[in-house]
């Protein structure tokens, strides 16, 4: 009960001069006795956490601002499979360090060369792109390009339903800005990308999933949390399903749409993997037609994660005030520079030659790393159609984190399950970047890691 009051004052759920619940609501709210209750409150007032009323009630004693630990959040997680752990090991690597558990290509694999030529289109034109601020909306260049790619997808939006921000992350982080407050449900996939879980961290959301299946979510356990945990907004992958590979069906989509209308519920659909499908799977916003399903998406696993650009497509309605917010906590999206520079580079035909180049490689890479995989016993969940990681599972008796840490010790960056899991029940799987596994240093550093598990 303590435990569980001082929680609700780290994360700000309550603030300070906040009058605390009463003993008896809280109690009938938390399913034990009063008793407890006053025991709880007795022994935080007594630490001077919370202060008595008389005639009043508890209230949080007014204090100096602390920081909000993202990390000290329940459940509790070992920083082997906290998100922030995880994204720093890959961010931190020695260039020289294999990173198989990180989510983008190597360098080399990436279209420097075009990207070269439109960096000295832009610096032989100088003038703004090299020093100004974008418009309020972005570039009308990248969006005209951005409203024909989505038109491709069946997608049918104005140049003014789409907004360029900074990165992908900083789309999905506005549009949380916009729609949610501390407290509100957010479903996401189990698994999931595990940056969804540390943003929805951030905001202070509260956190239910629904199994991921190789077509979609699992319908009938989504329409049983929907009607349970009556969310506000489920974020999902579009394309290739991050980490799982899955690719969305046709029926599922019309289910989830229909049971997403039912209850209410608002959608986020990344699209960041889309490019790597060579035939496009379903996408809810062009089903939906951008009314409940807001798309956002950028380019960095394609074309560069330095040169910066993310998107929303959503309705104009909601467009105006997410404008005010990217201006009031980022005064604006990517500049001319990144904006202009990824227009040059999609509207030349060296875009598409990348990316047939790109997912035939892949093609090529997937099964000869599923294969030395299989070697050491694990086993791809399924063959993708598309993208870069496999979702595995490791060999009986082998734990992802325990797995992670050994091969850490050999300086080869793993991502255990469990980070891309809210509901912890990933601790088996691991997701690999086939990409990041051509280095024979992964799977000798694998190899030592499954037999030290094993044999514990």
């Amino acid at each position: 009960m303590i435990d569980a009051i001082r929680q609700r004052l780290a994360t700000r759920a309550l603030g300070p001069g906040q009058r605390l619940p009463s003993i008896r609501a809280l109690a009938t709210t938390m399913g034990v006795a009063p008793a407890t209750v006053v025991e709880a409150y007795d022994r935080l007032a007594a630490e001077g956490v919370i202060r008595a009323r008389r005639g009043s009630g508890f209230y949080v004693v007014d204090a100096a601002p602390s920081p909000l630990l993202l990390t000290d959040r329940e459940p509790r997680r070992s920083r082997a499979i906290d998100p922030f752990w995880v994204s720093r090991q890959s961010l931190d690597a020695d260039p020289r360090t294999p990173t198989p558990g990180c989510g983008w290509l190597p360098s080399d694999w990436l279209p420097q060369e075009a990207l070269r030529r439109a960096l000295r289109g832009l610096a032989r034109g100088g003038g703004s792109a090299l020093t100004d601020y974008g418009a309020a909306r972005g570039s009308p260049a990248l969006r005209r390009v951005l409203q024909g790619r989505l038109a491709g997808l069946g997608i049918d939006a104005f140049s003014e339903q789409i907004l360029l921000t900074a990165s992908g992350t900083q789309a999905i982080d506005l549009i949380c800005r916009m729609l949610l407050r501390p407290g509100d449900t957010v479903l996401v996939d189990d698994p999931c990308y595990f940056n969804f879980l540390a943003l929805l961290q951030a905001h202070q959301a509260r956190i239910v999933s629904v199994a991921m299946t190789p077509t979609g979510p699992d319908i009938a356990q989504l329409e049983t949390v929907l009607a349970a945990e009556r969310p506000r907004l489920y974020i999902t992958n579009s394309g290739v399903h991050n980490p799982t590979g899955a690719t969305l069906s046709l029926q599922t989509a019309h289910r989830l749409l229909n049971t997403a209308a039912a209850h209410d519920m608002l959608i986020i659909e990344d699209d960041i993997y889309g490019d790597f499908e060579l035939e496009p799977s379903p996408r809810l916003a062009a089903l939906d037609g951008l009314q409940r399903v807001i798309l956002i998406g950028s380019f960095s696993k394609t074309l560069s994660a330095s040169v910066r650009s993310g998107y929303i497509a959503a309705r104009p309605d909601w467009i105006e005030p997410l404008i005010d917010l990217q201006i009031a906590t980022g005064f604006g999206g990517p500049g001319q520079f990144a904006a202009e520079t990824l227009a040059q580079v999609l509207t030349g035909g060296s875009y598409r030659k990348h990316m047939d180049e790109l997912r035939a490689r892949l093609a090529r890479t997937r099964p000869r790393v599923a294969a030395r995989l299989q070697r050491l016993g694990i086993t791809p969940w399924l063959m993708p159609r598309g993208g870069f990681q496999l979702w595995c599972r490791l060999p009986n008796g082998c734990t992802a984190t325990q797995v992670a840490q050994a091969a850490l010790a050999d300086d080869v960056v793993l991502a255990p399950g469990d980070v891309f899991s809210a509901a912890r029940s990933a601790a088996t799987m691991m997701r690999f970047n086939i990409a990041h596994c051509e280095d024979g240093r992964v799977f000798t550093a694998l190899e030592r890691a499954l037999q030290h598990e094993a044999s514990r």
